[in-house]
C-alpha cells in the first residue's frame, strides 16, 4: 500500500467556499485525500459532508469528520442519507471539542455512531450505495478494543517521531494507521495547543525556533512527514497545515 497523505482543510464559517476550494487546489499535488473537520474548536462551519462532496467534485477524495457532540440519532441518520446522496463514503468519528455556544446533545457516542453506520449496510435504504468506511482517533496509549473494528485510525498529533514509533510497535490495529502531524505556526499557537491538549508535548526548542522564524514550523512538519514515511511504520499521515498550507504544499512538492 502506498504512503498516503491526508491533508486537513479549514471548512468555512460563512456560506462561501472560495477559500476552501483554494486550499484543495493548492494542496492537491501532494494530498491523496482531504479531511474536513466538523464544527471544530466548537464553532459553526459549513457541513463537513457538503465540503467533502465539494472535494470530490474537484477530483480528490474526501473524508467527512462527524462529531457526536452535535447529534441525536435522527440527525445522524440524516447525515448518513446526505452523505450517501452525495457519494461521500468515508468518515472520521470524533467526540468533539467543547462548544463555544450551547451544549452537547449527549445522546450519541462515537461507539454508537459506529454501530449505527455498520447497521446502515444492512438497510435497504442504502442498497446500491458504496459501503461506508469508518475512521476513529486514538492517543499515544492503548486503543480501546471497540475502536479496533474501525476501518482506519488517526493517531494524535505528536512532535516526536520516536514517540510515534514506540507507540506503533505495541499497537495492534486493523486497517491503515495515520500519524498526526501539525504545523506549528507560532509560539502563541503552541501555548494554546498545550493548554487545550495537555498530553501533546511540544519541544521548547521548536517553540523558540518558530518564534525566531515563522517558516520553522513548516520545515519541521515536512521533515516529520518524510521521517514517518521512511520509517515504514505507518500507512500515511494526517497532516494539519493550518494557515501555512501554501508553504507546506510547495515544500512537499519538492521533497516527496
Amino acid at each position: 500500500m502506498a504512503f498516503e497523505i491526508v491533508c486537513e482543510v479549514e471548512p468555512p464559517m460563512k456560506p462561501d467556499l472560495t477559500r476552501v476550494r483554494h486550499q484543495i487546489g493548492v494542496l492537491s499535488p501532494v494530498a491523496d485525500s482531504f479531511l474536513i473537520p466538523d464544527n471544530h474548536i466548537g464553532r459553526a462551519t459549513v457541513s463537513s459532508v457538503a465540503v467533502a462532496h465539494e472535494v470530490q467534485a474537484m477530483g480528490a477524495r474526501g473524508i467527512a469528520c462527524l462529531n457526536s457532540r452535535d447529534r441525536n440519532l435522527l440527525g445522524f441518520r440524516r447525515d448518513l442519507l446526505t452523505a450517501a446522496a452525495y457519494g461521500v463514503d468515508r468518515f472520521l468519528f470524533v467526540y468533539g471539542d467543547k462548544p463555544s455556544i450551547g451544549g452537547r446533545t449527549s445522546e450519541l457516542t462515537v461507539r454508537a455512531m459506529m454501530d449505527e453506520t455498520r447497521a446502515a449496510a444492512e438497510d435497504a435504504v442504502f442498497a446500491g450505495c458504496a459501503p461506508f468506511q469508518i475512521g476513529v482517533t486514538t492517543g499515544l496509549r492503548k486503543t480501546p478494543e471497540w475502536k479496533r473494528s474501525a476501518d482506519f485510525t488517526f493517531v494524535q498529533v505528536s512532535y516526536s517521531v520516536d514517540d510515534l514509533l514506540r507507540w506503533r510497535d505495541d499497537a495492534r490495529l486493523n486497517g491503515p494507521v495515520y500519524a498526526g502531524v501539525m504545523v506549528l505556526a507560532s509560539a502563541g499557537m503552541a501555548r494554546n495547543l498545550a493548554a487545550a491538549i495537555p498530553d501533546i508535548a511540544i519541544p521548547a526548542e521548536l517553540v523558540d525556533a518558530v518564534e525566531r522564524d515563522r517558516a520553522a514550523g513548516v520545515a519541521v512538519a515536512c521533515e516529520q512527514v518524510l521521517a514517518i514515511r521512511d520509517s515504514g511504520a505507518f500507512d500515511g499521515v494526517h497532516l494539519v497545515p493550518v494557515s501555512r498550507y501554501r508553504e507546506v504544499a510547495a515544500r512537499l512538492e519538492r521533497e516527496l
